[in-house]
């Protein structure tokens, strides 16, 4: 079996990442596996030293004759059994670059529908037929495009994100982080300023901490997106409001998020849609209480509230009184018991053997 992952530009997205890891751990993999991208991007020297061929067929414009000829002459040429997309586009190039061929075509969704555009909900409709198998990241997320699309069940699998957990454990420096060396509690939350995170909620809820008189310093890691800047402009305003500048810090993205999360007494998070959430699972990883909204897909990741507290979402005084009760229940403590369970439930080696599984039925 020969699977060939099919990107379109080299980001440093979550997809990305996933691929990376993937393509980092091929030795774990009991099949053999290529990669080919559309577009150059910041992991581009990550992918192609990653110990697995890597190769760039790109066309000149959508569905260009020569791209698809030249996909599926390296399809031929490599003996590829199975294509896997990780965008609906690339599923129907995929589909076209196959036909008369025994390859199949799987995809995995990364993400929802929401605000895409006509246009983009039709090459979704012919993914979605041309793919003998649709992977989704989450039980969620699969129920959702399957109520909305009529999907055959029998077309769909689920397979949880995989984390090189070997990644996180690596020893890296300090991350200097404001305030570090006084008493306080550590909090903090990742994730870009995007609307797939709601932000916002948190810091209601830190102002409700500051009231009480309660020491912390939070951190929020991840970047400002320009296309929907407003979502970090009113935190940073609120936060300006509430005189909580002295508290929560606002430190961008960062490259060191491991070592942030080990110097933490608890995690924060807030979610609006998210897919699965791998800060939240990166988090649990490390044993550090956990604090995520009721939304479904948190639900699934945490084991239904096991290794996480859940508080009700958009509800910035259930978050209080939940992290409260921790505090004063001194409950704000590491838990190796749980790091393990999450270790073996979404580690990246369990992703490859899952996907494996899927390939096979097909």
């Amino acid at each position: 079996m020969k699977v060939a992952y099919l990107l379109g530009s080299l980001s440093r997205g979550g997809t990305e990442t996933l691929l990376l890891d993937l393509f980092n751990n091929g030795d774990k993999a009991n099949f053999d596996f290529v990669g080919v991208h559309r577009k150059d991007g910041p992991y581009k020297d990550d992918f192609y030293n990653s110990g697995k061929p890597f190769y760039k067929i790109s066309p000149k414009f959508p569905f260009d004759p020569l791209y698809l000829w030249r996909l599926r002459q390296f399809i031929k040429s490599n003996n590829v059994s199975i294509v896997h997309s990780q965008q609906c586009i690339d599923t129907l190039y995929a589909g076209i670059a196959t036909i008369g061929l025994s390859t199949k075509v799987v995809q995995t969704f990364h993400g929802y529908d929401y605000g895409a555009s006509k246009y983009a909900r039709f090459i979704l409709k012919l993914s979605l037929k041309l793919a003998v198998k649709n992977i989704f990241v989450s039980k969620y997320e699969r129920d959702y495009y399957v109520s909305k699309y009529k999907i055959d069940n029998t077309k769909t699998a689920v397979v949880y994100n995989g984390i090189n957990f070997e990644k996180l454990d690596f020893d890296y420096p300090d991350p200097n982080l404001p305030n570090y060396d006084n008493d306080s509690l550590k909090l903090c939350m990742v994730g870009n300023f995007v609307s797939v995170r709601n932000h916002y909620t948190i810091c209601k809820f830190l102002h409700l901490l500051k009231e009480t008189s309660v020491k912390f310093d939070f951190y929020f890691v991840g970047r400002k997106n320009e296309a929907e800047s407003i979502l970090y402009d009113k935190c940073v305003e609120y936060c300006n409001k509430y005189n909580l500048n002295d508290y929560v810090h606002f430190l961008g993205a960062r490259a060191d998020v491991p070592a942030i999360l080990k110097r933490m007494n608890a995690f924060v998070y807030s979610t609006d849609h998210d897919t699965f959430g791998i800060a939240a699972v990166e988090a649990m990883a490390f044993g550090i209480p956990v604090f995520v909204n009721d939304y479904e897909v948190m639900k699934e990741i945490t084991h239904n509230g096991e290794w996480a507290t859940l508080y009700r979402t958009k509800d910035a005084k259930d978050l209080y009184i939940k992290f409260m009760s921790s505090v004063k229940n001194n409950k704000l403590q590491s838990n190796d018991i749980i790091a393990s369970k999450v270790r073996d439930r979404f580690s990246i080696k369990q992703h490859i053997d899952n996907l494996y599984s899927v390939y096979q039925k097909n």
